[in-house]
């Protein structure tokens, strides 16, 4: 993939009902989506747990990694020429994680693990922690994907010398707390001068949480491009370069940043 900076970004949203705890359903039903894309995309973003939904069973569905799913993945992105994106269970020694996989058309895997983990679920006495971010690039484009609850971290998602262009959170986050989702995800838009992109599921789950998507692109000022409710929906959209560019140039705060140190 070329690494100029001049391009433009085009991703491709995927906000979509899941079969509860069950893989080979959600695999079928996510390929048959992503294989009706008929525009040319960069990326490809999934909800968190897209093969099961927010599940705690760990040590029934976890899988090591380079199996079914991560090879789903890299078929999924050699076929569309596209990067795709999105968490799963994965047991690596003894510990499960929610780990996002970020594979590319040629077959590169890259990883990150959810840092911050919903204990009101019980997510932190199951699954590990993830230590480092990840920070990828495509068409010369800085791209740091994060996990649903890490949402509410804002010195996690930090930007403090610019590492990154555009901020992704896949999630499973739900209806009843779809104020701060959609708050949150504007005040990280705002605060870190980059272009933020929430993909949530929609649907009831198998614990009786309705979820109602409000999956959103939203510019480096806080602007809603795109929201969509309740919905399933593939929605595609163009990021332009030249205006973040041009805005960071123009009205450079990130400059005034505090520095600091996370304690891990």
């Amino acid at each position: 993939m070329s690494e100029s900076v001049s391009q433009n970004l085009r991703i491709s949203l995927v906000q979509t009902n899941l079969h509860w705890e069950n893989p080979t359903a959600n695999l079928a039903m996510l390929e048959e989506k992503i294989f009706s894309i008929s525009e040319s995309t960069d990326l490809i973003i999934l909800p968190e747990m897209f093969t099961t939904g927010f599940s705690m069973k760990a040590e029934q569905f976890a899988e090591p990694m380079n199996l079914t799913t991560t090879r789903w993945m890299k078929q999924i992105a050699a076929q569309t020429g596209a990067v795709i994106t999105g968490s799963v269970i994965i047991k690596e020694g003894e510990n499960y994680y929610n780990r996002l996989l970020w594979v590319t058309p040629e077959g590169e895997i890259d990883t990150y693990d959810k840092r911050h983990l919903f204990r009101m679920a019980k997510e932190n006495d199951v699954y590990a922690d993830g230590k480092k971010r990840l920070i990828k690039s495509i068409k010369g484009w800085k791209i740091c994907p994060l996990i649903c609850y890490d949402l509410r971290f804002p010195v996690w998602s930090r930007n403090i010398n610019l590492d990154y262009d555009l901020l992704i959170y896949v999630a499973n986050w739900p209806q009843v707390r779809m104020y701060p989702w959609d708050s949150l995800l504007v005040a990280r838009a705002i605060e870190n001068q980059s272009y933020v992109v929430g993909v949530n599921r929609v649907g009831e789950d198998g614990n009786g949480f309705p979820h109602s998507g409000n999956s959103a692109v939203i510019d480096f000022t806080g602007k809603v491009l795109f929201r969509e409710i309740d919905n399933e929906i593939i929605y595609h959209h163009t990021l332009d370069r030249s205006s973040l560019d041009e805005f960071r140039q123009r009205f450079p705060a990130y400059l005034d940043a505090d520095r600091f140190v996370i304690n891990l």
